[in-house]
């Protein structure tokens, strides 16, 4: 995806957790972090405290957050480890399994952790991988969202 593009459909998840309720159109008009991560990703969990900082620093502003589980191997299909993670962390924003790879493929990413940083006009404003990736997010929200 290039910067400016518009934020793809939240569709073909294979599952759902903290999602009762949860309507994609309710990001409509509010900045929106797009979360990918994997349960088998060692940098997943390194960073996954600063995302939850971030998540909670700037829900006041308006800030939505969105985690979506990409599998990077056989054993990220085991739900119940997904369901460790969430809990061990203290995910509380919806969490979409794309066991298919179709998010993943919607907004053209192949890495976790990744993150996609839309503005409230739903346009691309940010988009980087890993651990370095996470280091230039915080001036960007800083930016977006000030």
């Amino acid at each position: 995806m290039r910067l400016g593009s518009p934020m793809p459909p939240l569709e073909g998840a294979t599952g759902s957790y903290n999602a009762e309720g949860f309507d994609p159109a309710q990001l409509s008009g509010h900045p929106v972090l797009i979360h990918f991560w994997a349960v088998s990703c060692h940098i997943c969990h390194e960073v996954m405290d600063q995302v939850l900082q971030y998540r909670d620093m700037y829900q006041p502003k308006g800030l939505k957050v969105v985690a979506i589980h990409m599998p990077k191997e056989e054993g990220d299909l085991d739900t119940a480890k997904v369901e460790r993670d969430i809990a061990q962390y203290g995910i509380t924003q919806p969490v979409l399994l794309d066991h298919r790879h179709a998010l993943a493929q919607a907004f053209q990413n192949q890495f976790v952790p990744a993150f996609f940083l839309f503005d409230a006009q739903g346009n691309l404003f940010f988009r980087a991988a890993g651990d370095k990736g996470l280091q230039n997010l915080g001036p960007k929200l800083e930016q977006l969202l000030g």
